[in-house]
């Protein structure tokens, strides 16, 4: 495993709930960030953030690690769920409520 790979993996599996995003949850840095950062305040999520802006190698390296092409990405107990057009499917569904839930890193929906 790569050296961005294995920095990668840490941070997914140290965390139950990770999103790799273009700037932070207070100053997103793009409209599918900022609407990442909405679906999981409003579940009322327990999470940890990175900012690709301020890590090329991450930037990059996220896209292979998921086999994904764009960010935000959101991992959810080690898992990668998907960009905030999924999160957002889910969160409709209230399947990311209920997903959250389970993991005790959120108030059920």
């Amino acid at each position: 495993m790569s050296d961005v790979n294995q920095r990668i993996s840490d941070i997914v599996h140290s965390n139950d709930v990770v999103l790799f995003m273009k700037g932070t949850p207070l100053f997103p840095q793009c409209g599918f960030s900022s609407r990442a950062i909405a679906i999981l305040d409003h579940c009322g999520a327990q999470y940890e953030s990175v900012d690709v802006l301020q890590d090329m190698e991450i930037r990059q390296g996220i896209k292979g690690y998921s086999e994904w092409p764009t960010i935000p990405q959101l991992y959810v107990g080690g898992e990668f769920l998907g960009g905030s057009d999924i999160m957002m499917e889910m969160y409709e569904a209230g399947e990311l409520q209920q997903l959250l839930a389970e993991r005790g890193t959120a108030q059920a929906g």
